[in-house]
């Protein structure tokens, strides 16, 4: 499983109707699991990104269907992170030159 970090932004659509952003937030974790995708945190930020979570999925193309399935609902408009653990880390430097 990798991990992903995904930064999103409201779209006008999606700050119209901020009062559902809770909903919405519970529709994409289902989503997500019903995807074999584990939402670990989400979060309202405040700065440059509205919302940061943090997920594991089995690689970029589960990642970037969820990433674009939400996004084409128009709410909110994403950016998607692969993101490494200690333990990847570890393998990463043990190939470098």
């Amino acid at each position: 499983m990798a991990y992903y970090v995904l930064l999103s932004n409201f779209t006008d659509q999606g700050i119209k109707s901020i009062k559902d952003t809770q909903k919405r937030a519970e529709a994409f974790k289902a989503m997500a699991s019903k995807n074999g995708i584990k939402v670990h945190t989400l979060l309202w930020t405040l700065g440059q990104h509205d919302v940061v979570a943090i997920a594991e999925a089995d690689d970029d193309i589960a990642a970037t269907a969820l990433a674009l399935s939400i996004a084409s609902l128009g709410n909110i408009r994403t950016q998607t992170l692969r993101a490494f653990d200690a333990a990847d880390m570890a393998k990463i430097m043990a190939k470098m030159a």
